[in-house]
Parts: structure tokens; sequence; C-alpha cells
């Protein structure tokens, strides 16, 4: 059973020009980070022209399908029937994005089938963890 969920998205840029341009994207879940969904645009989608990752909650993806979510970096919040919006914040600005609804709810039952929301604690391995953080730390 593969441990890695990957599904590309077209993801709608919104800018300042009338026309928002669509820039590819994927969502990234692995069963050994349960709890994190990653979001990468490739380099040429990018101002820097390198790819640009953004690791947050499943938790707060989920959330943002149906009410505004997020307080930090990283903020998803429903626009319309079929489109969720969301907001990369760094110190050098902001990014908004819109991905069709669908898609995000796709990606989030198939990590839901590799694990279940709410037993994310069970993939975890907190002996092995703690001993790599004891071992970095001598």
């Amino acid at each position: 059973m593969s441990i890695v969920i990957e599904q590309p998205v077209e993801a709608r840029l919104v800018a300042a020009a009338p026309r928002m341009p669509n820039i590819p994207a994927t969502l990234h879940y692995d069963r050994r980070d349960p709890f994190a969904v990653r979001m990468t645009f490739p380099a040429p989608a990018t101002l820097e022209g390198v790819e640009v990752c953004w690791t947050f909650s499943r938790e707060l993806l989920a959330a943002g399908l149906k009410n505004a979510e997020g307080h930090g970096d990283v903020r998803v919040r429903p626009y319309g029937y079929d489109r969720t919006v969301l907001e990369f914040h760094a110190p050098e600005g902001t990014a908004v994005v819109h991905v069709r609804s669908g898609e995000v709810r796709r990606f989030l039952e198939a990590t839901s089938e590799l694990v279940p929301v709410g037993l994310e604690h069970l993939q975890l391995d907190l002996d092995h963890d703690l001993a790599e953080l004891m071992r970095d730390a001598c």
C-alpha cells in the first residue's frame, strides 16, 4: 500500500490583473507525517523561479472547505459554490490562489482512506522520533 498521495490541481492565481492565470500545483500527503499536507508550486509558476512548498494541517484544509479558517501563514476559506481560496502569507508578500473544491475534497477523501481522520496518532513512532532527537542533541 502506498504511503504517499500526490494530486495535481489547477490553481488560479489571484492578481491585480483582470485575468487570473492558471498555475499548476500539487497536493501531497504522506502517512509518515499524518497531520500535515503540502501544496507545491513548480519553479516556473513562482516569482522567485524556484519550487515553493507550503506545509499546513490536513484539518485546516478540511475545515476551510466550509468556513474561513487559519490565522497564521496559511488561511483557507470557501469561495462560492465550487472554489476554495488558499492564502499563503510570507514576509515577501501574500499569494492567493483559487482551487476547485471538488479537487480538494477528492484529495482529502484519498488521505482519509490512507489514514482515517482521528487515527493519525497511530502512524507516529514516538520512540523512534525521540531517539532521533536525543541522538541529534548529543
